[in-house]
This record gives C-alpha cells, structure tokens and sequence, in this order.
C-alpha cells in the first residue's frame, strides 16, 4: 500500500466502454509538435503585452507555457498529462483571482488568432480551434471594469 494519491487513468474512447480513440484532432494536426509551436507564438505575444503581462508570474513562464499546452493537447485528444498532474482543469476557478475584463478577452484572443494564423491548420480544425478558444475566452470574464 502507498501513500501516494491515485492517479486518473484517463483514455479517450468511443462511447462508455468503446475502443480507445486514436485518430483525435490532436493527432491529425501535428500532436505536440504543432501545439507547442502555437503556444509558443501566443506567449512571445504575451509576455510583450501590457494588459496580459502582469497577469503572469514572470519567473514562471515555461511553468505557463507547459500548462497551456497541457491543457490544450488534452482537450484535443492528446495526452492526458495535464489532469493526471493538475487534475480537473476548473478553468473559471483558476482564472478567478486574476481581472479577466473584456479588454483582457480581446488581448488575450488576439494573441491566440495570430498563434493559429502561424501553425496554418487545416481548415476544418482551424475553425473549430477558433470557435473553442472564442468560447473559452468569453466565459473566462469575470469583470466587466
């Protein structure tokens, strides 16, 4: 017997007991590879830019790079690194302390558009990356100051 708390054992899968699901959006558009590099190009934005910025703890930067991708691959059928470590990904929680206004929405959607206009997705999963991330961003608003 451990000390250690259970890990989840999370495996995508077509209906409730169904094959696990191999062919994901994660897959078809590059895996890591591809979501590394559109982060990487939503952070370089970020981190120059005066009402995200100070959002971020500047010593951690690779700390929120890593959790963005995580999450990101997750959501899209990746590995499931991120919940295994983190757990659910409370989005609304987790962004609570920090004032999302809708001019933080716009900034912050605005650096995810040009990370997607450079990884050139294939069309279909490009619309439906943006359509997320438009979702995403809007419910994430928690002040309107």
């Amino acid at each position: 017997m451990t000390d250690e708390p259970a890990r989840p054992n999370l495996t995508l899968r077509l209906g409730d007991q169904g094959p696990a699901v191999t062919d994901t959006v994660w897959a078809q558009v590059g895996g890591t590879e591809t979501f590394a590099r559109i982060v990487g190009v939503f952070y370089a934005g970020v981190r120059e830019d005066p009402v995200l910025a100070p959002m971020y703890p500047a010593d951690d930067w690779e700390g929120a790079e890593w959790r963005l991708r995580a999450f990101l691959e997750q959501y899209w059928g990746g590995p499931t690194t991120y919940s295994e470590q983190r757990g659910h990904p409370r989005l609304r929680m987790r962004h609570q302390p920090f004032a999302v206004t809708p001019e933080a929405r716009d900034r912050w959607l605005h650096h995810m558009h040009h990370a997607l206009d450079e990884a050139a997705l294939p069309p279909m999963h490009d619309a439906a990356f943006r359509d997320y991330v438009e979702r995403a961003a809007q419910a994430m608003v928690n002040r309107l100051e």
